[in-house]
């Protein structure tokens, strides 16, 4: 998979490609459908799945403050190309960009590498004040060229899956509903702090959602550990070796 740092940075090379735009936190099971739609419609127009995404979560600068988050960075990256996708755009997000019309986004896009389309939910949308509804996009792309697939969102027992709601019950404790809607156990990625009274604190470079406290089992590189969960902190019993360590919760 190419990352590219930005759109500017495509190039005719990477071409043609067909998009989805999201920030896939998470990666749970409903970016897992909407990324087998875009490795499927992208294929169809012999295109290259792509993705653009965004160097941090856009609520950031769209309401001052952004959300806890449900994967490492890097993890996203490993897993969006264990999807086949086969070029991610990572944007800054900044107020610029915010302000940007849709059509100006598309256009930049456009001009660097041929479009084939891109694959939209229905309440999916970007642009400034978000007008860039599948409708909108559809108009523009029979101007320009390209088209666009709406896709309907994934449910499980009728209800959307959606990253803040598996934010929510991993905040509430409720692991089984994340682990659910995630399709796979919830994991926590950490940098190695220092060990104090035999734990190792866990350090995150960004927010990171987080369990209420208290002591769970997780496993870490197929062993049974304990981690303590106190006043936003994360504290693994025990020495660890390698600098980076994702712990699984839910361990037995």
């Amino acid at each position: 998979m190419h990352v590219v740092n930005g759109i500017a940075a495509l190039r005719p090379r990477f071409g043609p490609i067909f998009v989805v735009v999201g920030v896939f936190d998470g990666m749970h099971l409903g970016h897992a459908y909407l990324l087998e739609h875009l490795v499927t419609e992208a294929a169809a127009r012999d295109a290259g799945p792509t993705v653009i995404t965004f160097d941090h979560h856009p609520d950031e600068i769209l309401m001052g403050r952004a959300p806890a988050l449900l994967l490492d960075p890097e993890e996203r990256l490993e897993r969006l190309e264990a999807a086949g996708v086969a070029v991610t755009v990572v944007q800054h997000f900044d107020e610029a960009l915010r302000r940007t019309p849709y059509d100006a986004f598309v256009e930049r896009i456009i001009s660097r590498v041929p479009l084939r389309g891109f694959v939209m939910t229905p309440d999916a949308a970007f642009g400034f004040e978000r007008r860039g509804t599948p409708a909108a996009l559809a108009e523009l792309g029979a101007r320009e060229g390209f088209d666009v697939v709406v896709v309907p969102p994934f449910t499980i027992d009728g209800r959307d899956v959606r990253s803040s709601a598996i934010r929510a019950a991993i905040e509430s404790g409720d692991l089984d509903a994340a682990t659910q809607l995630l399709g796979r156990p919830v994991s926590i990625t950490a940098s190695r702090g220092r060990v104090h009274n035999g734990r190792t604190r866990l350090r995150f470079d960004l927010p990171v959602a987080l369990p209420p406290d208290g002591d769970y089992d997780v496993r870490l590189d197929g062993t049974s550990r304990s981690l303590r969960i106190a006043d936003g902190d994360a504290y693994l019993l025990g020495r660890v070796p390698e600098r980076r360590v994702t712990v699984v919760l839910g361990a037995t």
